[in-house]
C-alpha cells in the first residue's frame, strides 16, 4: 500500500456530501435531474451523492461517462478522451456532472463542451476536490466538496497506479524521496 496521510476523513466526507446535496436540490428546477458521473473516480463519489440527494426527495437518473487523460505515469497526457458516452437525451432536461477532482480542467471543459451541445435546460457541476494550482483550462466547479492543495490523492473512488481507491477516506500520497 501507498504511504500516505489522510487529508480528509470518512466522516469530514460524509458531512460535506450531505451539505452539497442539501445545495444541490435547493438550486434544482426540479426533482429528476440526471446526473452524469466520470468514471472511474467519481463513482464512489457520485453514489453516496445520489443517495443523499434521494433523502432530500430528489429521484436522479445516473449515468456515466469515461473519460480518460492520464496514461501509465500518472501524468497528463493532455489529450481527452470519452471512451464511453451517454446515451440519455438531454435536451430540456437538468443536468448535474459530477466529477471527483477538478485539477487542469481539461476534462471538466470536455465533457461540459460536449453536454451543452445536447441542449440541457439546467446544467451544474460538482466536484468533490478542486485543485486550482494545477488548472490549465478556465473553468471552475459549480459545487465544490473541498479545495485540496497540489499533492497526488488517493481513496474515495481517487487512486494512484490503482492503488488506494477504495480507502474511506482521501489522503495524500506521500512521494518517497
Amino acid at each position: 500500500m501507498l504511504k500516505h496521510r489522510i487529508l480528509f476523513s470518512e466522516t469530514v466526507i460524509a458531512t460535506r456530501v450531505e451539505q452539497l446535496a442539501r445545495t444541490v436540490a435547493s438550486d434544482l428546477p426540479d426533482r429528476a435531474p440526471i446526473m452524469v458521473g466520470l468514471l472511474t473516480g467519481s463513482f464512489i463519489f457520485m453514489a453516496d451523492l445520489a443517495r443523499a440527494l434521494g433523502k432530500l426527495s430528489v429521484e436522479p437518473r445516473v449515468e456515466f461517462m469515461s473519460v480518460s487523460h492520464y496514461g501509465p505515469a500518472n501524468q497528463s497526457s493532455g489529450a481527452v478522451r470519452v471512451t464511453k458516452d451517454i446515451t440519455a437525451d438531454l435536451s430540456g432536461r437538468s443536468l448535474l456532472i459530477v466529477d471527483d477532482i477538478l485539477d487542469s480542467g481539461l476534462t471538466l471543459t470536455e465533457v461540459r463542451g460536449r453536454l451543452v451541445e445536447r441542449r440541457p435546460s439546467w446544467m451544474r457541476t460538482c466536484v468533490l476536490l478542486d485543485k486550482p494550482s494545477r488548472r490549465v483550462a478556465p473553468i471552475s466547479a459549480d459545487y465544490i466538496g473541498f479545495e485540496v492543495p497540489d499533492v497526488w490523492l488517493v481513496g474515495y473512488g481517487l487512486d494512484a497506479g490503482g492503488e488506494g481507491r477504495a480507502l474511506p477516506y482521501v489522503a495524500a500520497v506521500e512521494m518517497e524521496g
